[in-house]
């Protein structure tokens, strides 16, 4: 399982989203209201950037005509192109739950600065960029995206981590 410190948790904020590159694959980061989602920032239906320009907005739902209207901010992405609309919980279309979602990746915080936040085995990989000249801290949780695939069914189940198994810092686009 391959895992990414993409961000402090502070610097995305809420309603806010951080376009990230992993593995080849841009990637957005939402906070929507202190919780984290990443999709693959491509739309199925015709590979438009989806997380980058997409709009978040919320679902409305009622039982029945007499019963009151519920709306929940924060459901949905639209695709700039054609408006196609997924959940941004699941990466599943509203129009087509069954055939057409775009990849979600798995979120966690974890609690600690990038510095804590170590793989036991080889700690945390240099990136690319260096600051030459100063000292860096980040206080504070940390964001962090996991891209490895899951078999079709175990989505739901918990996989157990150690607390600290993260292996590489991301590059940020």
């Amino acid at each position: 399982m391959t895992k990414y410190v993409v961000a402090s948790a502070n610097e995305i904020e809420p309603g806010q989203r951080k376009i990230i590159e992993l593995e080849g694959r841009s990637i957005g980061v939402f906070n929507l209201d202190g919780e984290y989602f990443a999709l693959l920032n491509q739309c199925p239906h015709a590979g438009a950037e989806l997380a980058a320009y997409g709009t978040i907005f919320g679902v409305s739902a009622s039982e029945g005509p007499d019963q009151s209207i519920e709306y929940e901010r924060g459901r949905s992405l639209r695709c700039p192109w054609h408006q196609w609309e997924f959940n941004v919980r699941t990466g599943e279309s509203w129009y087509d739950p069954r055939n057409t979602k775009v990849r979600k990746y798995e979120v966690e915080v974890i609690p600690g600065s990038p510095e804590e936040v170590v793989d036991p085995d080889g700690g945390m990989q240099k990136g690319p960029h260096v600051m030459e000249g100063y000292a860096i801290s980040v206080e504070g949780d940390v964001v962090v995206v996991d891209t490895s695939r899951r078999r079709a069914g175990t989505q739901g189940k918990k996989v157990p981590t150690a607390p600290c198994a993260v292996t590489q810092s991301a590059s940020t686009a």
